[in-house]
């Protein structure tokens, strides 16, 4: 399947259910913020990864400072971050064994996906879930 082909977007957004949004914010106006919101009201359980917030409640659910210290399983990291952040976002997704990294509208890092695919972890990047969603289901 490629890579953001309708099929694995659908795939992807049919079989995860523990998200977590690397790049939370707590600004109700912030596009992460939105993008957490929405999901959690299609279902998902959403984990805010900031390490600025970390140890805080957001929209129902602890922060964490990292990846590494979400406990429990994760399906997909939602990376809200500059390009040149995803890297070691990336590295701590493939030591997790987290299944697929999204990687938000604007963030597009070729390097960081191929080595996740070479890991076996599904990539996506420059999509945003909350617009995929109304448009393939």
């Amino acid at each position: 399947m490629s890579r953001n082909s309708p099929e694995q977007l659908r795939e992807i957004l049919e079989t995860v259910r523990t998200i977590a949004l690397v790049g939370a914010s707590d600004k109700p106006h912030r596009p992460s913020h939105e993008v957490m919101a929405y999901l959690q009201g299609r279902g998902y359980r959403v984990i805010p990864v900031n390490p600025r917030l970390a140890g805080k409640t957001l929209l129902g659910e602890t922060v964490y400072a990292d990846l590494a210290s979400v406990p429990g399983t994760i399906d997909m990291a939602d990376l809200f971050l500059a390009p040149n952040h995803t890297d070691s976002v990336i590295d701590a997704a493939i030591e997790k064994g987290i299944p697929v990294v999204w990687m938000q509208i604007g963030v597009i890092n070729e390097t960081g996906a191929r080595r996740a695919e070479n890991a076996g972890i599904s990539v996506v990047m420059d999509r945003c879930p909350k617009q995929e969603i109304p448009r393939l289901f």
